[in-house]
């Protein structure tokens, strides 16, 4: 299965509670950190939720 590289690039602070709890979520809860995961719809509205805060690679 395909996976992409997402990188948190903004700042939680001031942000909703779901939002956050997003980040947690896709295992991005400090500045510039990044993980691979698998390319699945679920991912993708998790990514399309917090996109103002995450770069997406791949």
């Amino acid at each position: 299965m395909a996976t992409i590289k997402v990188t948190q690039i903004g700042s939680p602070i001031r942000r909703t509670p779901d939002q956050r709890a997003t980040l947690v979520g896709l295992g991005l809860n400090k500045m510039h950190r990044t993980r691979e995961l698998q390319d699945t719809p679920e991912v993708r509205g998790m990514i399309r939720k917090v996109q103002h805060m995450v770069k997406v690679e791949g």
